[in-house]
């Protein structure tokens, strides 16, 4: 709730009178004869860097009136300056600089201007002027260059990092250039231009990523830094080449996610249990399986994480690392000279770690070390691509470990996938007349949530997304089982009898009006037993 300027400041700045903005140091850049000429709205969009530097942040609100979001550290004696410039009253909101960082990207990211930006850009624009570029370092939102193609990329950048977009896909046709983004889980077609774009686009993008221009044969990847809004972005870039030119996908690593908890992750009850206990375990391995975008590696940075408390040495080898954490040593595997998983982890475990973390275990080679290094004092986190979390048991004899070895070291298996969020502000019960209820087990009169769409969620009805987990703790009755060779169905029956499956968990999200039977079902259903 906003809270009123205090009443010292209120008579300070109303018995002020107005000054030449040319001589206030904070908005000098701006002209003092606008302050008649425009509306409100506009008076207030003040240059990023002002804002940014002052801690000031005017937000005008749908009735007319204004308030003003002060980040915590600003001077207030600012709001003095900024009253001069408004001339009119305004409520203040002390926000923390998170929050500040968040709303000064909402206000200046380049919304949807990126579709007429396209337009500007002209057979004329060569790959010299393109190859100029800007640092990647630099702000996007601060940047003064004006080149078509950068202001372009900048753009789309800028719209996928404010609707939570996880994957940009940059696709070439003969009919046209094709931008589609991936947000919570489902591509949408947001921007469609001409033809010649295409290679104007790509290039630009190729430079900023550090990638051979002139190469268009052979496929590449690399990596672009960016700051949206004060907002440390990591951004992977990859290349393939087309019949009608080079796809380009960019994968947007927002770096505030590596800080979720296991809480904000949606894990909880008798599977955030068994996980908590197994990170408290000296060593044995930990794996989390799912397909590929199931946020396998975001869990086990959630799990690193609640590890990092300084007392241990946590070492990780991944491909690629995708988020810098602080206080723990992250390696990258270059299989091009010879850095594989095994070679890896082989030379992280001589460097006296106390947990150690591998991206994937993808073979017989990496799973032996994995499974060496937990038998002789090490915990090991590590993923393996199975359906459910009693495959991975099933996987791991496929790959040739011994049962013995396997019953000794593993400690837990961890399940997920991702739902989409509905969302709160318009989502609406109705009574299921799709037979989904039915599927989830549910009475055929249950009144159940859709989606429906509103500003909020920009017309999706779904607003992120909530993992769905389940656990398997390795008792010694499972240890009985994968020494007698059991199959997933015995361990899975006897698994979940404490603690819910995947399909448990999702029946539960729907029952709550956390999400839709049709998600729970698209999730969940084809690895789930039958319905009794």
């Amino acid at each position: 709730m906003a809270e009123p300027v205090e009443s010292e400041a209120k008579e300070l700045v109303v018995d002020t009178p107005a000054v030449p903005l040319d001589e206030d140091p904070l908005l000098a850049d701006v002209q003092a004869t606008e302050l008649q000429s425009v509306p409100v709205t506009a008076l207030v969009d003040l240059p990023f860097a002002i804002v940014r530097e002052s801690g000031l942040l005017p937000l005008p609100r749908e009735d007319g009136s204004l308030e003003v979001a002060l980040r915590e550290g600003a001077d207030p004696r600012r709001l003095i300056e900024l009253r001069r410039h408004l001339g009119q009253a305004f409520d203040l909101r002390r926000v923390t600089t998170a929050e500040f960082d968040r709303l000064l990207q909402d206000r200046y990211a380049l919304g949807g201007s990126a579709a007429g930006l396209a337009q500007s850009i002209g057979d004329e624009d060569g790959l010299d002027a393109l190859a100029s570029g800007i640092p990647t370092a630099e702000d996007l939102l601060a940047s003064p260059d004006d080149a078509p193609a950068i202001r372009l990329i900048n753009g789309i950048l800028a719209e996928a990092v404010r609707a939570g977009v996880s994957d940009i896909h940059i696709e070439p046709y003969e009919s046209g250039l094709i931008v589609r983004m991936r947000r919570d889980g489902v591509l949408k077609e947001s921007l469609r231009m001409p033809a010649h774009v295409a290679p104007v686009v790509v290039s630009r993008i190729k430079v900023m990523a550090r990638l051979d221009i002139a190469e268009r044969r052979i496929p590449q990847d690399g990596r672009i830094g960016v700051q949206l809004g004060g907002r440390a972005l990591d951004v992977r870039v990859s290349t393939l080449p087309s019949r009608a030119g080079e796809r380009v996908v960019l994968r947007v690593l927002d770096k505030q996610q590596a800080g979720l908890t296991l809480e904000q992750l949606g894990l909880s009850g008798a599977a955030a249990d068994i996980l908590v206990k197994a990170l408290a375990e000296p060593n044995g391995i930990i794996l989390v399986t799912g397909p590929t975008g199931s946020g396998k590696t975001t869990t086990l940075y959630a799990a690193l994480a609640h590890l990092n408390d300084g007392s241990r040495n946590i070492l990780t080898v991944e491909d690629p690392v995708e988020y810098a954490m602080d206080g723990v040593g992250q390696t990258q595997v270059n299989s091009k000279v010879g850095m594989t998983f095994a070679n890896g982890l082989r030379a992280i475990l001589r460097q006296d770690p106390d947990v150690v973390m591998v991206g994937e275990i993808r073979d017989r080679e990496t799973a032996d070390i994995a499974v060496q290094a937990s038998l002789t004092g090490h915990l090991v986190l590590s993923t393996v691509h199975t359906n459910d979390a009693p495959g991975a048991i099933t996987r791991l004899r496929d790959m040739k470990v011994e049962p013995f070895l396997l019953a000794s070291s593993l400690r837990a298996v961890i399940a997920q996938r991702l739902v989409r969020r509905l969302c709160d502000q318009c989502r609406a019960p109705e009574e299921d007349s799709t037979g989904a209820a039915a599927l989830l087990g549910f009475p055929p009169e249950t009144i159940l949530y859709r989606p429906v769409g509103c500003k909020a969620c920009n017309g999706a009805g779904y607003r992120g997304r909530i993992g769905l987990f389940e656990a398997v703790a390795v008792d010694a009755e499972i240890r009985r089982l994968i020494l007698g060779d059991g199959d997933e169905g015995a361990i899975a029956a006897h698994a979940f009898a404490h603690s819910p499956s995947l399909y448990a968990a999702a029946r539960a999200l729907v029952a709550q009006g956390v999400t839709t039977a049709a998600e729970a079902i698209r999730v969940s259903r084809a690895a789930e037993e039958p319905l009794a």
